[in-house]
């Protein structure tokens, strides 16, 4: 399945989880399933929200755009990460209205099996998203599977915050157990929204992806030399620019030869990256005023 195929799943999931959560907080009346099911509500627009900037980012370059619509995915994180924010503020306030004004709690067992089952359904879309999103560097669908981990989490706070209220009637565990869920939405939606505002500042690539290149540089460092590698990451696609020095007396038909397996090299070392080489004699060098050599 495609990645906006796991995205479309998402959606239908969150609906049904909206319908399970609310139907569990109307049963027994408890914030914390409430909270429950708002986050369920961040779910669905974040991924519907996904699902449109996976489609746009998927567009071939134009005329506009000619390094493609990549980056696009990053707003979809950010959106999310906004969302979450928000609903961890609305969770806090009802919680404290709740801890202020607290009263029974009714049906809790079968709120509780609703819940269950909504968090189980998350659970394994999850995990699945998650697999798949490393596997084509998809920042949209890595959002979106971590949000679905982090409901997950929520909910077995809920369920046990509400099973310590069923065992001893201290009414005040369920604002404190929404309290809960909304701190640990707001470390994961703070987490989503730095990682957005850090992919759109064009960050380098991470490091294992670094050494790979280095590595691919060693292995044709007995005939060429390179320096002024310079990284970026642009939602799934990987970046590289660097020189390539080579002896003066090579013709124009070998040195491109070259450049090609190296090019190839790091294509196959590096998923998804698009890597620019400069073609420089050995005895020409290139400055920018700022040290870019490879150590």
């Amino acid at each position: 399945m495609h990645v906006s195929g796991y995205l479309k799943v998402s959606v239908a999931v969150a609906l049904a989880t909206i319908v399970l959560k609310t139907s569990a907080w109307w049963l027994t009346d408890s914030v914390s399933l409430l909270s429950d099911a708002l986050e369920s509500l961040v779910n669905l627009a974040g991924a519907m929200f996904a699902l449109a900037m996976v489609t746009i980012a998927a567009q071939p370059p134009d005329e506009d755009h000619p390094y493609g619509h990549h980056k696009a995915e990053y707003f979809s994180s950010g959106f999310e990460g906004v969302l979450i924010l928000a609903a961890a503020l609305g969770i806090i306030v009802a919680a404290v209205m709740r801890w202020l004004q607290p009263h029974a709690l009714e049906s809790l067992g079968l709120g509780l099996v609703l819940s269950v089952i909504s968090s189980a359904m998350n659970g394994v879309l999850a995990t699945a998203m998650l697999k798949k999103a490393r596997e084509h560097q998809s920042m949209a669908l890595e959002a979106d599977a971590r949000h679905l981990f982090t409901d997950v989490w929520t909910s077995v706070g809920v369920i046990i915050g509400l099973v310590g209220v069923q065992l001893t009637g201290w009414l005040w565990l369920d604002p404190l157990a929404a309290i809960g869920v909304a701190i640990n939405i707001i470390r994961e939606g703070w987490s989503l929204v730095r990682r957005s505002a850090d992919g759109l500042m064009d960050s380098a690539l991470e490091d294992v992806h670094r050494q790979a290149i280095h590595q691919v540089l060693q292995g044709f460092a007995d005939r060429i030399r390179f320096d002024h590698l310079v990284t970026r990451r642009a939602g799934a696609r990987r970046f590289a620019d660097l020189h390539m020095h080579m002896p003066a007396d090579w013709t124009l038909q070998r040195a491109a030869t070259v450049r090609e397996d190296v090019e190839q090299a790091l294509m196959r070392a590096v998923p998804g990256l698009r890597a620019s080489i400069q073609m420089l004699p050995m005895d020409v060098e290139a400055h920018f005023g700022d040290e870019k050599d490879l150590e």
